[in-house]
C-alpha cells in the first residue's frame, strides 16, 4: 500500500517500484488522500485549457485513473479536500474543510479501515517533513503513521473497515528523496555543458539534514512506465521539465534504484536492503505454507504490498 497526498505524487516517489511489484504479481494499492483540486496547471500547454479551467477535479480524477492503468495498480481515494500550497509572507491560513485541518483520528479513520480491508504487508509514505513541507504531505505523514500502528488493535478505531478484521502492517518506510541521486544528475548535466534544474535542490540541502537510506530497490526497467505515468498527469507534469532533464539509459547507468527510509518493522531484517518485502517473505514462510506458495506465484492470489 503506497499512500500519498495528491495524485500524480504516486507517480513521482516511487513509481517503478510499484510498477515493477504488480507486474511481478504483487497486489498493489495505491491510496490518494485528497483529490488535488486546488493544485496549479503546470503543464503551460495547459495552462489555459478550458475544460481544465472550468472542472480541475474531474482532470484529476481522470489523469490519476490513467496513470494507475499504466502501473498496474489499485487505486482509492480517501476523500479529503486538497488544503492548497500557502504562499506568502505571513503564511495566509488554510481554506476551511481542508484535509491538512482535519483532526487526527478523523483523517486517519478511512486509512485505517483501507489497511484491514486490503491487509497489506508493507506500507509507503512520507517522513515527517512531508518530503516537502506542504501540508498535505506532512498530514498523509501522520495519517499513515497512525493507521499503521492502530489498524491492528481491535481497540481502535472499531468501526472502521466494515467489520473487517484488525491487521498489522510488518513494515513501513518513507520514500527517500537520495542526495547521492540528485548529485549525479547534476554533475552529469554540468559535464555536457547543459544547465542543471537542481541547484535549487542542492540549496535547500544547506538549512534540511539528511535522512538515512536504508533500502535501494533495482527498477531500471520500470523507469519508462514510470514516466508513461508521470505523462498521464498531463496537467501536472511539463514533457519538457525537469524530470525528463536526463535521458533514461543515463539514469539507468548513473541510479537504477529507488530509494526509501525504512522505519517500522515488525520483522527480522538487515540493512542495507534492496527489496521492500525483505524480511516479509521468510516470516510468510515460516508462518504458513499457503503465504509462502503465494509468493511464488503458487497460490490463487497474491499478497499485498
Amino acid at each position: 500500500m503506497a499512500v500519498h497526498a495528491h495524485p500524480d505524487d504516486e507517480s513521482s516517489k516511487g513509481a517503478a517500484t510499484t510498477a515493477r511489484y504488480a507486474a511481478e504479481g504483487v497486489e498493489v494499492l495505491v491510496v490518494s488522500c485528497t483529490g488535488g483540486e486546488r493544485g496549479d496547471v503546470l503543464n503551460p500547454r495547459l495552462k489555459d485549457d478550458p475544460h481544465v479551467l472550468r472542472d480541475m477535479a474531474q482532470v484529476r480524477r481522470e489523469e490519476m485513473a490513467a496513470a494507475a492503468a499504466v502501473l498496474g495498480v489499485r487505486h482509492e481515494w480517501l476523500g479529503f479536500v486538497d488544503s492548497g500550497l500557502p504562499e506568502g509572507d505571513p503564511l495566509p491560513p488554510l481554506p476551511p474543510g481542508c484535509f491538512a485541518l482535519e483532526s487526527l483520528e478523523a483523517a486517519a479513520e478511512p486509512l485505517v479501515g483501507l489497511v484491514r480491508r486490503f491487509r497489506p504487508h508493507v506500507m509507503t509514505t512520507y517522513d515527517e517533513n512531508g518530503d516537502y513541507p506542504h501540508p498535505d504531505h506532512i498530514m498523509c505523514h501522520r495519517v499513515s503513521v497512525e493507521a499503521f500502528e492502530a489498524a491492528g488493535d481491535p481497540d481502535r478505531y472499531p468501526g472502521a473497515g466494515h467489520g473487517a478484521a484488525p491487521w498489522q502492517p510488518l513494515k513501513l518506510y518513507y520514500n527517500a528523496r537520495s542526495r547521492g541521486r540528485t548529485l549525479a544528475f547534476h554533475e552529469h548535466l554540468v559535464a555536457e555543458g547543459r544547465e542543471s534544474p537542481y541547484v535549487g535542490w542542492m540549496e535547500r540541502w544547506k538549512t534540511e539534514p539528511e535522512r538515512t537510506v536504508t533500502t535501494r530497490v533495482p527498477v531500471a526497467g520500470w523507469f519508462g512506465v514510470r514516466d508513461r505515468a508521470l505523462l498521464a498527469h498531463a496537467t501536472q507534469i511539463d514533457p519538457d521539465g525537469f524530470w525528463f532533464a536526463v535521458d533514461r539509459r543515463v539514469e539507468a547507468e548513473l541510479w537504477p534504484t529507488e530509494d526509501y527510509e525504512l522505519a517500522r518493522s515488525l520483522v527480522p531484517t538487515t540493512v542495507p536492503e534492496d527489496d521492500l518485502f525483505a524480511g516479509v517473505r521468510e516470516h510468510l514462510a515460516s508462518s504458513s505454507g499457503v503465504a509462502a506458495a503465494a509468493w511464488s506465484g503458487e497460490a490463487g492470489s497474491s499478497a499485498g504490498a
